[in-house]
Protein backbone atom coordinates (compact mmCIF):
# COMPACT_ATOMS: atom_id res chain seq x y z
CA UNK A 1 0.00 0.00 0.00
CA UNK A 2 3.09 2.44 0.50
CA UNK A 3 3.62 2.96 -3.64
CA UNK A 4 0.23 3.52 -3.85
CA UNK A 5 0.19 6.00 -1.12
CA UNK A 6 2.84 7.67 -2.43
CA UNK A 7 1.70 8.05 -6.04
CA UNK A 8 -1.84 9.51 -4.66
CA UNK A 9 0.07 11.60 -2.88
CA UNK A 10 2.25 13.11 -6.02
CA UNK A 11 -1.04 13.53 -8.39
CA UNK A 12 -2.77 15.11 -5.62
CA UNK A 13 0.57 17.71 -5.46
CA UNK A 14 0.66 18.13 -9.00
CA UNK A 15 -2.95 18.91 -9.65
CA UNK A 16 -2.33 21.42 -6.68
CA UNK A 17 0.81 23.07 -8.58
CA UNK A 18 -1.14 23.07 -11.64
CA UNK A 19 -4.13 24.89 -10.31
CA UNK A 20 -1.62 27.81 -8.91
CA UNK A 21 -0.35 28.29 -12.16
CA UNK A 22 -3.22 28.53 -14.08
CA UNK A 23 -2.79 31.70 -16.20
CA UNK A 24 -4.56 34.59 -15.12
CA UNK A 25 -5.11 38.06 -16.65
CA UNK A 26 -6.33 41.48 -15.46
CA UNK A 27 -8.33 43.69 -17.47
CA UNK A 28 -8.61 46.79 -15.87
CA UNK A 29 -7.62 48.81 -12.74
CA UNK A 30 -10.76 50.93 -11.32
CA UNK A 31 -9.35 53.36 -8.21
CA UNK A 32 -12.59 55.19 -6.88
CA UNK A 33 -12.90 58.10 -4.14
CA UNK A 34 -10.11 60.17 -4.88
CA UNK A 35 -9.51 63.62 -6.69
CA UNK A 36 -7.89 63.22 -10.38
CA UNK A 37 -4.20 64.30 -8.95
CA UNK A 38 -4.18 61.43 -6.08
CA UNK A 39 -5.62 59.13 -8.64
CA UNK A 40 -3.06 59.46 -11.72
CA UNK A 41 -0.28 58.78 -8.47
CA UNK A 42 -1.72 56.36 -7.18
CA UNK A 43 -2.23 54.48 -10.59
CA UNK A 44 1.47 55.24 -11.48
CA UNK A 45 2.69 53.25 -8.04
CA UNK A 46 0.51 50.78 -8.61
CA UNK A 47 2.68 46.75 -9.63
CA UNK A 48 -0.62 45.60 -10.59
CA UNK A 49 -0.99 47.91 -13.82
CA UNK A 50 1.97 47.10 -15.39
CA UNK A 51 0.26 44.11 -15.54
CA UNK A 52 -2.96 44.88 -17.43
CA UNK A 53 -3.83 42.16 -20.16
CA UNK A 54 -0.69 40.21 -19.46
CA UNK A 55 -1.01 36.28 -18.79
CA UNK A 56 0.56 36.33 -15.39
CA UNK A 57 0.05 33.02 -12.70
CA UNK A 58 -2.61 33.43 -9.97
CA UNK A 59 -0.08 33.36 -7.52
CA UNK A 60 1.49 36.55 -9.04
CA UNK A 61 -1.61 38.19 -9.49
CA UNK A 62 -2.72 37.47 -5.90
CA UNK A 63 0.61 38.38 -4.35
CA UNK A 64 -0.07 42.17 -6.41
CA UNK A 65 -3.34 41.95 -5.55
CA UNK A 66 -2.16 42.12 -2.08
CA UNK A 67 0.73 44.43 -2.71
CA UNK A 68 -1.96 46.95 -4.17
CA UNK A 69 -3.06 48.40 -0.40
CA UNK A 70 0.39 48.89 0.50
CA UNK A 71 1.00 51.01 -2.79
CA UNK A 72 -1.59 52.96 -2.81
CA UNK A 73 -0.78 53.62 1.04
CA UNK A 74 2.13 54.99 0.46
CA UNK A 75 0.98 56.92 -2.90
CA UNK A 76 -1.34 58.88 -0.88
CA UNK A 77 1.38 60.35 1.86
CA UNK A 78 3.04 62.96 -0.18
CA UNK A 79 -0.91 64.68 -0.55
CA UNK A 80 -0.55 64.30 3.43
CA UNK A 81 -3.04 61.29 3.95
CA UNK A 82 -1.11 58.67 5.80
CA UNK A 83 -4.63 57.23 7.08
CA UNK A 84 -6.49 56.00 4.52
CA UNK A 85 -8.92 53.31 4.63
CA UNK A 86 -8.70 50.83 1.21
CA UNK A 87 -10.53 47.87 0.00
CA UNK A 88 -9.29 45.90 -2.54
CA UNK A 89 -11.50 43.99 -4.43
CA UNK A 90 -11.06 41.27 -7.19
CA UNK A 91 -14.15 40.75 -9.49
CA UNK A 92 -14.32 37.76 -12.18
CA UNK A 93 -15.09 38.59 -15.38
CA UNK A 94 -14.77 34.85 -16.48
CA UNK A 95 -12.67 32.15 -15.32
CA UNK A 96 -9.22 33.67 -16.58
CA UNK A 97 -9.86 37.51 -16.36
CA UNK A 98 -10.28 40.03 -13.48
CA UNK A 99 -11.55 44.04 -12.82
CA UNK A 100 -9.89 45.25 -10.01
CA UNK A 101 -11.80 47.75 -7.79
CA UNK A 102 -9.88 49.73 -5.31
CA UNK A 103 -11.79 51.84 -3.20
CA UNK A 104 -10.06 54.26 -0.98
CA UNK A 105 -11.60 57.06 1.92
CA UNK A 106 -8.44 59.45 2.04
CA UNK A 107 -9.62 59.89 6.12
CA UNK A 108 -7.79 63.31 7.66
CA UNK A 109 -4.97 64.62 6.33
CA UNK A 110 -1.54 65.01 8.66
CA UNK A 111 -1.51 68.82 9.26
CA UNK A 112 1.69 71.35 9.89
CA UNK A 113 1.32 71.46 13.79
CA UNK A 114 4.75 73.28 14.20
CA UNK A 115 7.11 74.86 11.80
CA UNK A 116 10.58 76.29 12.16
CA UNK A 117 12.31 77.73 8.87
CA UNK A 118 14.80 79.81 9.45
CA UNK A 119 18.25 81.23 8.05
CA UNK A 120 21.27 82.32 9.91
CA UNK A 121 24.23 83.84 9.31
CA UNK A 122 24.25 86.98 6.79
CA UNK A 123 21.42 86.15 5.23
CA UNK A 124 19.37 85.94 8.36
CA UNK A 125 19.46 89.96 7.75
CA UNK A 126 18.55 89.66 4.04
CA UNK A 127 14.56 91.32 3.38
CA UNK A 128 14.09 89.41 0.44
CA UNK A 129 14.54 86.17 1.99
CA UNK A 130 12.58 87.49 4.98
CA UNK A 131 9.98 87.59 2.90
CA UNK A 132 10.80 84.02 1.51
CA UNK A 133 10.76 82.82 4.35
CA UNK A 134 7.43 84.31 5.49
CA UNK A 135 5.86 82.83 2.46
CA UNK A 136 6.44 79.15 3.17
CA UNK A 137 4.30 76.63 2.41
CA UNK A 138 2.91 74.45 3.96
CA UNK A 139 2.28 76.51 7.50
CA UNK A 140 0.60 75.93 10.63
CA UNK A 141 -3.04 74.12 9.86
CA UNK A 142 -2.28 73.52 6.30
CA UNK A 143 -2.42 69.91 4.73
CA UNK A 144 1.13 68.63 4.63
CA UNK A 145 1.50 68.49 0.81
CA UNK A 146 4.97 67.13 0.27
CA UNK A 147 5.23 68.20 -3.30
CA UNK A 148 4.43 72.28 -2.03
CA UNK A 149 6.96 71.27 0.87
CA UNK A 150 9.66 70.51 -1.86
CA UNK A 151 8.67 73.38 -4.18
CA UNK A 152 9.05 76.04 -1.06
CA UNK A 153 12.50 74.21 0.48
CA UNK A 154 13.75 74.39 -3.45
CA UNK A 155 12.93 78.01 -3.84
CA UNK A 156 14.38 79.26 -0.50
CA UNK A 157 17.61 76.94 -1.84
CA UNK A 158 17.33 78.64 -5.34
CA UNK A 159 17.45 82.32 -3.61
CA UNK A 160 20.01 82.21 -1.43
CA UNK A 161 22.72 80.91 -4.87
CA UNK A 162 20.61 83.98 -6.96
CA UNK A 163 21.58 86.46 -4.14
CA UNK A 164 25.19 85.54 -3.93
CA UNK A 165 25.28 83.28 -0.99
CA UNK A 166 27.45 80.54 -2.86
CA UNK A 167 28.21 78.40 1.15
CA UNK A 168 24.62 78.22 1.59
CA UNK A 169 23.76 74.68 3.28
CA UNK A 170 21.15 73.06 5.54
CA UNK A 171 21.90 72.80 9.42
CA UNK A 172 18.39 71.33 9.86
CA UNK A 173 15.94 69.65 7.46
CA UNK A 174 13.33 67.41 9.28
CA UNK A 175 9.82 66.26 9.33
CA UNK A 176 8.35 64.33 11.74
CA UNK A 177 4.74 62.93 11.24
CA UNK A 178 2.57 61.88 14.53
CA UNK A 179 0.29 59.88 12.56
CA UNK A 180 -1.53 58.98 15.77
CA UNK A 181 -2.57 62.60 16.01
CA UNK A 182 -1.92 63.60 12.20
CA UNK A 183 0.52 66.51 12.68
CA UNK A 184 3.97 66.91 11.07
CA UNK A 185 6.38 69.55 12.81
CA UNK A 186 8.69 70.65 10.39
CA UNK A 187 12.28 71.96 11.46
CA UNK A 188 14.13 73.52 8.33
CA UNK A 189 17.09 75.55 8.93
CA UNK A 190 20.09 77.27 6.59
CA UNK A 191 23.09 78.83 7.29
CA UNK A 192 23.95 81.26 4.70
CA UNK A 193 27.44 82.16 5.13
CA UNK A 194 28.95 85.23 3.59
CA UNK A 195 27.46 86.79 1.04
CA UNK A 196 29.46 87.07 -2.55
CA UNK A 197 30.17 90.32 -4.64
CA UNK A 198 30.29 90.70 -7.97
CA UNK A 199 33.86 90.28 -9.70
CA UNK A 200 35.44 91.50 -12.97
CA UNK A 201 33.35 90.66 -16.06
CA UNK A 202 35.36 89.55 -19.01
CA UNK A 203 33.92 89.45 -22.21
CA UNK A 204 34.95 86.83 -25.09
CA UNK A 205 33.85 86.95 -28.94
CA UNK A 206 34.51 84.31 -30.33
CA UNK A 207 35.24 82.37 -32.59
CA UNK A 208 36.02 86.02 -33.91
CA UNK A 209 35.44 89.46 -32.85
CA UNK A 210 33.22 91.54 -34.48
CA UNK A 211 32.65 94.75 -32.14
CA UNK A 212 34.91 96.63 -29.54
CA UNK A 213 35.22 96.04 -26.14
CA UNK A 214 33.76 99.32 -24.80
CA UNK A 215 30.06 98.06 -27.23
CA UNK A 216 29.67 95.36 -24.88
CA UNK A 217 31.26 96.45 -21.23
CA UNK A 218 28.85 99.36 -21.49
CA UNK A 219 25.87 97.08 -20.68
CA UNK A 220 27.43 96.10 -17.56
CA UNK A 221 26.10 98.63 -15.42
CA UNK A 222 26.54 97.55 -11.97
CA UNK A 223 30.02 98.35 -9.78
CA UNK A 224 32.44 95.57 -9.27
CA UNK A 225 32.55 94.83 -5.53
CA UNK A 226 28.81 95.68 -5.40
CA UNK A 227 26.67 92.54 -3.77
CA UNK A 228 26.11 89.65 -5.91
CA UNK A 229 22.66 89.21 -7.67
CA UNK A 230 21.93 86.71 -10.46
CA UNK A 231 18.70 89.34 -11.43
CA UNK A 232 22.37 91.62 -13.01
CA UNK A 233 23.14 88.99 -15.23
CA UNK A 234 19.85 88.16 -16.65
CA UNK A 235 19.93 92.00 -16.95
CA UNK A 236 22.65 91.69 -19.09
CA UNK A 237 21.88 88.97 -21.37
CA UNK A 238 18.77 90.90 -22.32
CA UNK A 239 20.32 93.83 -22.90
CA UNK A 240 22.83 92.04 -25.01
CA UNK A 241 19.97 89.80 -26.75
CA UNK A 242 18.35 93.13 -28.34
CA UNK A 243 21.54 94.44 -29.58
CA UNK A 244 20.96 91.43 -32.15
CA UNK A 245 24.38 91.53 -32.67
CA UNK A 246 25.02 87.40 -31.36
CA UNK A 247 23.22 83.99 -32.11
CA UNK A 248 24.20 82.56 -28.69
CA UNK A 249 25.29 84.28 -25.21
CA UNK A 250 26.50 82.64 -22.56
CA UNK A 251 27.04 84.04 -19.29
CA UNK A 252 29.04 82.01 -16.96
CA UNK A 253 29.79 83.33 -12.85
CA UNK A 254 32.09 81.23 -11.42
CA UNK A 255 32.07 81.04 -7.73
CA UNK A 256 34.61 78.35 -7.04
CA UNK A 257 37.50 81.27 -8.68
CA UNK A 258 36.24 84.18 -6.11
CA UNK A 259 38.70 86.39 -4.97
CA UNK A 260 38.09 87.77 -1.62
CA UNK A 261 34.77 87.26 -1.90
CA UNK A 262 34.57 88.28 -5.29
CA UNK A 263 33.16 86.32 -8.34
CA UNK A 264 34.07 86.52 -11.81
CA UNK A 265 32.15 86.31 -14.60
CA UNK A 266 32.76 85.42 -18.15
CA UNK A 267 30.63 86.24 -21.16
CA UNK A 268 31.05 84.25 -23.68
CA UNK A 269 29.72 86.05 -27.54
CA UNK A 270 29.43 83.99 -30.34
CA UNK A 271 28.42 86.30 -33.37
CA UNK A 272 25.50 85.61 -35.55
CA UNK A 273 25.47 85.91 -39.12
CA UNK A 274 26.73 89.25 -40.56
CA UNK A 275 23.75 89.80 -43.67
CA UNK A 276 20.19 88.66 -43.44
CA UNK A 277 18.04 88.47 -46.73
CA UNK A 278 14.23 88.26 -46.72
CA UNK A 279 11.78 88.12 -49.48
CA UNK A 280 8.13 87.07 -49.88
CA UNK A 281 5.05 87.39 -51.58
CA UNK A 282 2.30 89.55 -50.84
CA UNK A 283 -1.30 90.47 -52.27
CA UNK A 284 -3.65 93.13 -51.13
CA UNK A 285 -7.40 94.42 -52.67
CA UNK A 286 -5.52 97.73 -52.75
CA UNK A 287 -2.06 96.78 -53.86
CA UNK A 288 -2.55 94.11 -55.88
CA UNK A 289 0.40 91.53 -56.52
CA UNK A 290 3.97 91.85 -54.85
CA UNK A 291 6.63 91.41 -53.91
CA UNK A 292 8.76 92.23 -50.81
CA UNK A 293 13.02 91.87 -50.98
CA UNK A 294 15.33 93.44 -48.29
CA UNK A 295 18.68 93.32 -46.95
CA UNK A 296 20.03 93.81 -43.25
CA UNK A 297 23.22 94.11 -42.00
CA UNK A 298 23.68 93.02 -38.16
CA UNK A 299 26.93 95.52 -38.04
CA UNK A 300 28.32 97.73 -40.23
CA UNK A 301 31.44 98.01 -38.59
CA UNK A 302 32.78 97.29 -34.86
CA UNK A 303 31.39 100.38 -33.38
CA UNK A 304 28.42 98.41 -33.72
CA UNK A 305 26.31 100.28 -36.74
CA UNK A 306 23.35 98.85 -38.30
CA UNK A 307 22.13 99.18 -41.76
CA UNK A 308 18.32 98.10 -43.81
CA UNK A 309 17.17 98.02 -47.39
CA UNK A 310 13.97 96.93 -48.37
CA UNK A 311 11.62 97.27 -51.34
CA UNK A 312 7.64 96.73 -51.04
CA UNK A 313 6.95 96.12 -55.18
CA UNK A 314 3.20 95.81 -56.02
CA UNK A 315 1.29 96.43 -58.70
CA UNK A 316 -0.47 99.45 -57.42
CA UNK A 317 1.78 100.52 -54.18
CA UNK A 318 5.47 100.77 -54.50
CA UNK A 319 7.76 101.29 -51.22
CA UNK A 320 11.93 101.79 -51.08
CA UNK A 321 12.98 102.20 -47.54
CA UNK A 322 16.67 102.64 -46.31
CA UNK A 323 17.66 102.85 -42.49
CA UNK A 324 20.95 103.21 -40.99
CA UNK A 325 21.40 102.65 -36.86
CA UNK A 326 23.90 103.82 -34.35
CA UNK A 327 23.64 102.70 -30.88
CA UNK A 328 23.30 105.30 -28.49
CA UNK A 329 24.24 104.65 -24.36
CA UNK A 330 23.75 108.60 -23.18
CA UNK A 331 21.04 109.11 -20.92
CA UNK A 332 18.71 105.85 -21.99
CA UNK A 333 19.98 102.77 -24.44
CA UNK A 334 18.69 103.00 -27.30
CA UNK A 335 18.99 103.36 -31.34
CA UNK A 336 20.17 107.04 -33.32
CA UNK A 337 18.30 106.34 -36.50
CA UNK A 338 18.10 108.06 -39.74
CA UNK A 339 15.64 106.63 -42.32
CA UNK A 340 14.91 107.48 -46.23
CA UNK A 341 11.39 106.33 -47.80
CA UNK A 342 10.30 106.82 -51.10
CA UNK A 343 6.35 105.63 -51.64
CA UNK A 344 4.34 105.47 -55.24
CA UNK A 345 0.51 104.72 -54.87
CA UNK A 346 -1.51 104.44 -58.30
CA UNK A 347 -5.00 102.99 -57.39
CA UNK A 348 -8.27 103.89 -58.30
CA UNK A 349 -8.78 106.59 -56.30
CA UNK A 350 -5.47 108.47 -55.66
CA UNK A 351 -1.96 108.98 -57.57
CA UNK A 352 0.26 109.78 -54.95
CA UNK A 353 3.94 109.90 -54.70
CA UNK A 354 6.27 110.63 -51.42
CA UNK A 355 9.51 111.32 -49.78
CA UNK A 356 10.35 111.35 -46.20
CA UNK A 357 13.63 111.73 -44.37
CA UNK A 358 13.14 110.96 -40.64
CA UNK A 359 16.14 111.46 -37.80
CA UNK A 360 14.72 109.49 -34.33
CA UNK A 361 16.40 108.51 -30.92
CA UNK A 362 14.77 105.78 -29.08
CA UNK A 363 15.30 104.50 -25.80
CA UNK A 364 13.79 101.95 -23.29
CA UNK A 365 12.89 103.86 -20.48
CA UNK A 366 11.73 100.72 -18.23
CA UNK A 367 10.72 97.46 -18.33
CA UNK A 368 7.16 98.57 -20.05
CA UNK A 369 7.93 101.87 -21.81
CA UNK A 370 9.57 102.61 -24.67
CA UNK A 371 10.11 106.42 -26.24
CA UNK A 372 11.19 107.69 -29.85
CA UNK A 373 11.86 111.63 -30.52
CA UNK A 374 11.82 112.19 -34.10
CA UNK A 375 12.03 114.90 -36.47
CA UNK A 376 10.54 114.10 -40.21
CA UNK A 377 10.80 116.18 -43.12
CA UNK A 378 8.26 115.49 -45.83
CA UNK A 379 7.74 116.25 -49.36
CA UNK A 380 4.52 114.74 -50.78
CA UNK A 381 2.07 115.08 -53.73
CA UNK A 382 -1.49 113.61 -54.29
CA UNK A 383 -4.47 114.05 -56.60
CA UNK A 384 -7.50 112.41 -55.94
CA UNK A 385 -9.01 110.78 -58.84
CA UNK A 386 -12.36 111.28 -57.84
CA UNK A 387 -11.56 115.55 -58.29
CA UNK A 388 -10.09 114.39 -61.55
CA UNK A 389 -13.29 113.08 -63.08
CA UNK A 390 -15.21 116.27 -61.37
CA UNK A 391 -12.85 118.64 -62.88
CA UNK A 392 -11.90 120.04 -59.06
CA UNK A 393 -8.26 119.51 -60.88
CA UNK A 394 -6.62 118.65 -64.17
CA UNK A 395 -5.84 115.75 -65.78
CA UNK A 396 -2.05 116.56 -64.83
CA UNK A 397 -2.68 118.49 -61.67
CA UNK A 398 -1.28 117.81 -58.47
CA UNK A 399 -1.27 119.48 -54.80
CA UNK A 400 2.02 119.57 -53.26
CA UNK A 401 3.23 119.79 -49.44
CA UNK A 402 6.23 120.22 -47.70
CA UNK A 403 6.15 119.59 -44.00
CA UNK A 404 9.34 119.46 -41.42
CA UNK A 405 7.49 118.83 -38.26
CA UNK A 406 8.90 116.64 -34.77
CA UNK A 407 7.33 113.98 -33.12
CA UNK A 408 7.48 111.87 -29.56
CA UNK A 409 5.62 108.67 -29.39
CA UNK A 410 5.70 106.97 -26.38
CA UNK A 411 4.91 102.55 -26.50
CA UNK A 412 3.59 100.87 -23.58
CA UNK A 413 3.80 97.10 -22.83
CA UNK A 414 2.58 95.05 -19.80
CA UNK A 415 1.72 91.31 -20.79
CA UNK A 416 2.42 87.83 -19.84
CA UNK A 417 3.29 86.69 -22.78
CA UNK A 418 4.09 88.74 -26.36
CA UNK A 419 3.66 86.10 -28.79
CA UNK A 420 0.62 85.10 -27.36
CA UNK A 421 -0.73 87.19 -24.22
CA UNK A 422 -3.68 85.79 -22.10
CA UNK A 423 -3.70 89.14 -19.69
CA UNK A 424 -2.04 92.17 -20.82
CA UNK A 425 -2.03 95.78 -21.78
CA UNK A 426 -0.14 97.55 -24.85
CA UNK A 427 -0.36 100.88 -26.17
CA UNK A 428 1.25 103.92 -27.70
CA UNK A 429 0.48 107.42 -27.64
CA UNK A 430 2.22 110.03 -30.35
CA UNK A 431 1.90 113.84 -30.45
CA UNK A 432 3.63 115.79 -33.69
CA UNK A 433 3.18 119.27 -34.86
CA UNK A 434 4.34 121.84 -37.32
CA UNK A 435 4.30 125.66 -37.86
CA UNK A 436 3.69 127.12 -40.86
CA UNK A 437 6.94 129.24 -42.20
CA UNK A 438 9.32 127.13 -40.07
CA UNK A 439 9.70 124.36 -42.73
CA UNK A 440 5.47 123.52 -42.91
CA UNK A 441 2.65 124.77 -45.61
CA UNK A 442 0.35 124.64 -42.77
CA UNK A 443 0.07 125.10 -39.04
CA UNK A 444 -1.05 121.64 -37.34
CA UNK A 445 -1.38 119.80 -34.17
CA UNK A 446 -2.08 116.12 -33.71
CA UNK A 447 -2.66 113.66 -31.07
CA UNK A 448 -3.48 109.65 -31.46
CA UNK A 449 -3.52 107.09 -29.25
CA UNK A 450 -4.32 103.58 -29.40
CA UNK A 451 -4.77 100.84 -26.83
CA UNK A 452 -5.08 96.39 -26.81
CA UNK A 453 -6.45 95.09 -23.65
CA UNK A 454 -6.47 91.00 -23.28
CA UNK A 455 -7.94 89.29 -20.81
CA UNK A 456 -8.09 85.33 -20.03
CA UNK A 457 -11.32 83.84 -19.64
CA UNK A 458 -11.10 80.22 -18.42
CA UNK A 459 -8.41 78.11 -19.85
CA UNK A 460 -8.95 78.46 -23.57
CA UNK A 461 -10.47 81.91 -24.34
CA UNK A 462 -9.45 85.14 -24.73
CA UNK A 463 -11.49 88.62 -24.74
CA UNK A 464 -9.58 91.14 -26.62
CA UNK A 465 -10.72 94.90 -26.55
CA UNK A 466 -8.61 97.29 -28.91
CA UNK A 467 -9.45 101.17 -29.35
CA UNK A 468 -8.31 104.33 -31.34
CA UNK A 469 -8.71 107.89 -30.89
CA UNK A 470 -6.58 110.45 -32.83
CA UNK A 471 -7.55 114.41 -33.27
CA UNK A 472 -5.86 117.21 -35.64
CA UNK A 473 -5.87 121.01 -34.79
CA UNK A 474 -5.68 123.15 -37.91
CA UNK A 475 -7.65 125.76 -40.33
CA UNK A 476 -6.12 124.27 -43.28
CA UNK A 477 -6.90 120.37 -43.48
CA UNK A 478 -6.85 120.61 -47.58
CA UNK A 479 -3.06 121.22 -46.85
CA UNK A 480 -2.66 118.53 -44.89
CA UNK A 481 -0.96 115.58 -47.42
CA UNK A 482 -2.48 111.97 -46.83
CA UNK A 483 -0.22 110.56 -45.12
CA UNK A 484 -1.03 113.14 -42.37
CA UNK A 485 -4.38 112.57 -42.24
CA UNK A 486 -7.00 110.14 -40.33
CA UNK A 487 -8.07 106.96 -41.96
CA UNK A 488 -10.47 104.57 -40.85
CA UNK A 489 -11.46 100.89 -42.13
CA UNK A 490 -9.34 97.42 -42.85
CA UNK A 491 -8.08 94.55 -40.51
CA UNK A 492 -6.24 97.17 -37.79
CA UNK A 493 -8.94 99.56 -37.79
CA UNK A 494 -12.86 98.42 -38.97
CA UNK A 495 -13.23 94.80 -40.21
CA UNK A 496 -16.00 94.69 -42.98
CA UNK A 497 -15.10 97.84 -44.97
CA UNK A 498 -12.05 98.11 -47.32
CA UNK A 499 -8.71 99.64 -46.43
CA UNK A 500 -9.40 104.04 -45.65
CA UNK A 501 -13.21 103.56 -46.63
CA UNK A 502 -14.87 104.63 -43.91
CA UNK A 503 -14.82 108.46 -43.49
CA UNK A 504 -14.97 111.24 -45.74
CA UNK A 505 -15.96 110.95 -49.22
CA UNK A 506 -16.03 112.46 -53.04
CA UNK A 507 -17.19 111.64 -56.37
CA UNK A 508 -20.22 110.54 -57.80
CA UNK A 509 -23.11 109.03 -55.65
CA UNK A 510 -22.05 105.64 -56.93
CA UNK A 511 -18.32 106.06 -57.21
CA UNK A 512 -17.19 107.72 -53.82
CA UNK A 513 -14.10 107.63 -52.59
CA UNK A 514 -12.06 108.91 -48.74
CA UNK A 515 -9.76 111.41 -48.72
CA UNK A 516 -8.86 110.94 -45.05
CA UNK A 517 -9.83 113.44 -42.10
CA UNK A 518 -9.24 115.44 -38.93
CA UNK A 519 -10.41 113.45 -36.25
CA UNK A 520 -10.55 109.19 -35.93
CA UNK A 521 -12.40 106.86 -33.28
CA UNK A 522 -12.84 103.10 -33.71
CA UNK A 523 -13.13 100.24 -31.10
CA UNK A 524 -13.25 96.61 -31.43
CA UNK A 525 -14.75 93.61 -29.27
CA UNK A 526 -13.56 89.93 -29.84
CA UNK A 527 -13.98 86.55 -28.24
CA UNK A 528 -11.29 84.10 -28.98
CA UNK A 529 -12.05 80.04 -28.46
CA UNK A 530 -9.49 77.47 -28.63
CA UNK A 531 -10.61 74.12 -29.18
CA UNK A 532 -6.81 72.55 -28.84
CA UNK A 533 -3.49 74.19 -28.16
CA UNK A 534 -3.21 74.74 -31.52
CA UNK A 535 -6.99 75.63 -33.45
CA UNK A 536 -9.22 78.16 -32.55
CA UNK A 537 -12.25 80.34 -33.40
CA UNK A 538 -13.38 83.73 -33.19
CA UNK A 539 -15.95 86.09 -33.65
CA UNK A 540 -15.86 90.19 -33.15
CA UNK A 541 -17.65 93.15 -33.81
CA UNK A 542 -15.61 96.55 -34.98
CA UNK A 543 -17.35 99.80 -35.16
CA UNK A 544 -15.78 103.74 -36.02
CA UNK A 545 -14.85 106.76 -37.79
CA UNK A 546 -13.31 109.04 -39.13
CA UNK A 547 -14.70 112.27 -39.29
CA UNK A 548 -13.88 116.11 -39.49
CA UNK A 549 -16.79 117.72 -37.24
CA UNK A 550 -19.40 114.63 -36.45
CA UNK A 551 -18.40 110.98 -36.77
CA UNK A 552 -20.67 108.94 -39.02
CA UNK A 553 -20.42 105.75 -37.18
CA UNK A 554 -19.54 102.33 -39.46
CA UNK A 555 -20.28 98.71 -37.55
CA UNK A 556 -18.75 95.36 -39.14
CA UNK A 557 -18.91 92.08 -37.46
CA UNK A 558 -17.77 88.66 -38.61
CA UNK A 559 -16.18 85.33 -37.85
CA UNK A 560 -12.28 84.34 -37.77
CA UNK A 561 -10.13 81.08 -37.81
CA UNK A 562 -6.59 80.80 -35.25
CA UNK A 563 -4.05 78.78 -35.76
CA UNK A 564 -0.76 78.43 -33.32
CA UNK A 565 1.75 78.26 -36.09
CA UNK A 566 5.56 77.25 -35.22
CA UNK A 567 6.33 81.07 -36.77
CA UNK A 568 3.80 82.24 -34.69
CA UNK A 569 -0.18 83.04 -34.75
CA UNK A 570 -2.28 82.80 -37.76
CA UNK A 571 -5.63 84.48 -38.18
CA UNK A 572 -7.88 84.34 -40.90
CA UNK A 573 -10.87 86.70 -40.86
CA UNK A 574 -13.87 87.22 -42.37
CA UNK A 575 -15.88 90.02 -41.84
CA UNK A 576 -19.37 92.42 -43.54
CA UNK A 577 -20.38 95.91 -42.35
CA UNK A 578 -23.46 96.38 -41.70
CA UNK A 579 -23.72 99.63 -42.74
CA UNK A 580 -23.79 99.89 -46.85
CA UNK A 581 -20.21 99.23 -47.47
CA UNK A 582 -18.61 99.34 -50.76
CA UNK A 583 -17.94 95.90 -51.13
CA UNK A 584 -19.22 92.59 -49.72
CA UNK A 585 -17.70 90.26 -47.65
CA UNK A 586 -14.17 91.25 -46.60
CA UNK A 587 -11.11 88.51 -45.80
CA UNK A 588 -8.24 88.80 -43.71
CA UNK A 589 -4.94 87.41 -43.18
CA UNK A 590 -2.52 88.28 -40.23
CA UNK A 591 0.77 86.62 -39.32
CA UNK A 592 2.78 87.21 -36.49
CA UNK A 593 2.42 88.09 -32.57
CA UNK A 594 -0.48 90.30 -31.56
CA UNK A 595 1.58 92.81 -29.53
Amino acid sequence: MRPLARILTCTLTSLCLAGTAQAAKVTRVDIRGLDEAMTTNVRASLSLVDAIDREISGRRLGYLVREAENETREALEPFGYYSPTITVERNRDDEAASVVVISVQPGEPVRVRESAVAIDGAGAEDRYLDREIAAFTPGPGDVFDHAIYEASKARITRRLAERGYFDADFTARRVEVTRAEHAADIDLRWDSGDRYDMGPTTFVQSPKRILRDGIVEHFVYWDEGSYYHQGKLDRLRESLAKLDYFSSIDIEPRPQDAVDGRVPTTVTLTPAKRSIYTSGLSYGTDSGAGVRLGVERRYVNDRGHKALAQVDWAVKRKTLTTQYRIPAFGWIDGWYTLTAQAADEQTDYIDNRRIELVAARNGEINANWNAVASVHALRERWAYEAERRLGIVGPREFRYASYLYPSLRGEYLDTDDRLYPRHGFGGAVMLRGGLQGAGSDANFLQAHVTARHYKGVGERSRLITRGELGHTLTDALVDLPPSLRFHAGGDRSIRGYGWREVGPRIGDDGDKFPVGAKNVLTGSVEFEQYFNEQWGAAVFVDSGSAFNDKPEFRTGVGVGLRWRSPVGPVRIDVARGLDDPDSGFQLYLNIGPDL
